[in-house]
């Protein structure tokens, strides 16, 4: 693997690198915002090697691995859970949509705690209470303790994709990390491709439980990756404001900083908004993708067992391994190359990378998928192979939203990511929920033809996003951020030592 390479290992306090100065955000509405940790510079990127940033890399894509899997290794098992439980598959595919909901309640609570406490220990944690939920899952005795012991597995599971999105945003600069980004998502898309054919497998030989203690062995293994070789990365923890405040004074810090309110607020602003209907509307997809494979495939192409339908979620994965390679440098390589155009890093300019997969590849294949089952035409070529471009396409897209997400608001780069998976979230649960109903109602064309149109509408908003930004940047240009009243800026933390600044 090729992560973009450190310049050299240094403290970021005594270091003689270039100070951070005021970037803006040009899109409106982002308040001025003082971080606690302006003091650091440049050089802040450079305290670790670059193989110490590979690695750090490649165990949070581990990590992030885990509960996007979860989310979608049950589905290749639900008739035969369901048997054990003695209801219907309808109820065990309402587990996974609840399954969905929590991993997009927790972030409001793990990001603002990962500013406090750092990134370390909330990532160890997580890790060690993601194995004993998923050890719990597999010894459940009645529905019930299956569902709560699902919902805290996803409940822990989803702190990785948050803390693991700000751990890159603290060792990467904003012109490199859009790379790193795209290995580190790919964990996160893998798993829910790969994660059905697992099961698949598995539940073809032995029992539907065997998943889950799978689930908990790769649980057990990330939690000692974690302890053992993931160093903490957290630019300035603010735990260590509450020294010497007595315990009212704490209690009263600690709701400010770690009130799930803090990400909600967010969202008064509508280019954090856009930027989370993208990723959504990308999800939406993914799930209503995934979810009903065994439902319509097996029938279209009369298949019998669970291993044979398992296949088919090898297609998006196999398009999501592919992504990894290009996505993320193809993001990043559009951000410099707008640099050079206008002699500034403009935030926004990132989104431009992901509009021509999201406008127009994803809705293409979407609609080709959705009416070559329907009318059984191209047999089975035909969905593997929009289910494989999709895949690939989609990893041109979430590297540059995430990313995005990580440089506009930099100094509170956890709550933007959390609040952005939150959303993300509540539409998977609501995909998953739906599509199955829907399909019965309306057949899997049409469903697939008014997914791509929400992508489509998705793809305008996120496009008026990048054009915002350019007239925000032509209307502060040559002032300072703080001078005009009219125009509100963030203080942002990092950016690279060979941009132009404001």
């Amino acid at each position: 693997m090729s992560l973009p390479p450190a310049d050299s290992s240094c403290d970021p306090c005594t270091s003689g690198g270039a100070p951070l100065d005021l970037i803006p955000s040009h899109a409106p509405d982002i308040p001025i915002y003082t971080p606690p940790v302006s003091q650091f510079d440049d050089a802040i990127y450079d305290r670790l090697p670059a193989h110490r940033k590979t690695m750090i890399t490649c165990i949070l894509a581990v990590c992030g691995f885990l509960a996007p899997m979860s989310s979608t290794t049950v589905l290749s098992a639900i008739p035969e859970v369901a048997s054990t439980f003695n209801t219907t598959g309808t109820i065990i595919n309402l587990s996974n949509a609840m399954y969905l909901i929590f991993m997009g309640l927790s972030p409001c609570f793990w990001a603002p705690m990962s500013q406090v406490y750092g990134r370390r220990w909330i990532c160890f944690t997580s890790a060690l209470l993601f194995f004993a939920c998923s050890l719990g899952t597999a010894l459940s005795p009645n529905l019930p303790a299956f569902f709560v012991f699902r919902a805290l597995t996803a409940f822990q599971g989803t702190s990785f994709l948050i803390v693991g999105a700000s751990c890159l945003g603290d060792i990467y600069r904003p012109t490199e990390r859009a790379t790193a980004m795209g290995w580190f998502l790919s964990g996160t898309l893998i798993g829910p491709a790969i994660g059905p054919f697992i099961a698949g497998v598995i539940v073809t030989f032995r029992t539907w439980q065997v998943i889950f203690y799978l689930q908990a062995a790769l649980g057990g293994f990330a939690t000692i990756l974690v302890f053992f070789f993931l160093p903490e990365t957290i630019h300035h923890k603010r735990s260590t404001e509450l020294v010497g405040l007595s315990r009212k004074q704490k209690a009263h810090k600690l709701w400010q900083w770690t009130s799930p309110f803090r990400v909600l607020k967010l969202y008064r602003y509508p280019n954090l908004i856009i930027a989370a209907l993208g990723t959504s509307a990308l999800v939406w997809n993914m799930y209503s993708l995934l979810t009903p494979i065994r439902y319509i495939i097996n029938p279209r192409f009369a298949l019998t067992s669970p291993i044979q339908s398992g296949l088919f979620y090898l297609a998006p994965g196999c398009g999501y391994i592919a992504g990894t390679f290009f996505g993320g440098r193809w993001a990043d390589h559009t951000v410099k190359k707008w640099i050079e155009i206008r002699g500034v890093r403009v935030p926004e300019d990132r989104l431009r990378s992901c509009v021509p997969f999201m406008g127009a590849i994803i809705p293409v294949c979407m609609i080709i998928y959705g009416w070559s089952i329907e009318k059984k035409a191209g047999g089975i070529a035909l969905p593997v192979i929009v289910m494989f471009l999709q895949g690939f396409a989609q990893l041109f897209c979430f590297p540059s939203l995430n990313t995005y997400c990580l440089d506009v608001m930099q100094s509170r780069s956890a709550e933007v990511v959390a609040g952005n998976y939150m959303v993300r979230y509540v539409f998977a649960a609501a995909g998953s929920a739906v599509v199955l109903p829907a399909v019965d109602k309306i057949g899997i064309g049409w469903f697939s033809t008014i997914s791509s149109i929400f992508l489509v509408i998705v793809t305008a908003g996120v496009y008026a996003t990048t054009i915002w930004g350019e007239g925000w940047r032509n209307k502060i240009d040559g002032k300072p951020p703080r001078e005009s009243e009219n125009v509100p800026a963030i203080v942002e933390t990092t950016h690279s030592s060979d941009e132009k600044t404001v």
